[in-house]
């Protein structure tokens, strides 16, 4: 190996973001520039205060945005079901079983759910 690539200096993409970002006036009126920050933020486990964080900054999580996506669309799948109109309806139960299995990749594990089918969308729909 060549020592030349040993100590080739490494890319920092968000570091130079930030920093350019900050060359143009990004960062002058933050909201709370200039504030302490609360106690609150150096006591306890670093990652329950980013959770908090992010829940304050109205962040959800992609697991929450698919969960609210398969709700609406299995309660608009069963309202059709029950009225008789069956067209493409199988189809778009296989697209939501594919967002339950990329939902169940991601949440945490006693959210997971099972997948569906058409006959017993009633109950699907009750569930989520």
């Amino acid at each position: 190996m060549d020592n030349e690539n040993l100590n080739k200096p490494s890319n920092d993409l968000i570091g130079d973001i930030l920093r350019n970002y900050e060359k143009t006036g990004g960062m002058d009126n933050l909201k709370g520039k200039g504030k302490p920050l609360p106690d609150e933020y150096f006591s306890g486990d670093v990652f329950q205060h980013f959770q908090k964080i992010a829940k304050d900054a109205g962040f959800k999580p992609h697991w929450l945005k698919l969960q609210h996506e398969i709700r609406d669309e299995l309660k608009d799948i069963a309202e059709k079901y029950a009225s008789g109109q069956k067209n493409e309806l199988q189809f778009r139960v296989t697209k939501v079983n594919e967002k339950i299995i990329a939902y169940n990749k991601t949440c945490p594990p006693p959210m997971q759910k099972g997948t569906i089918r058409l006959e017993s969308i009633e109950a699907a729909s009750n569930r989520w």
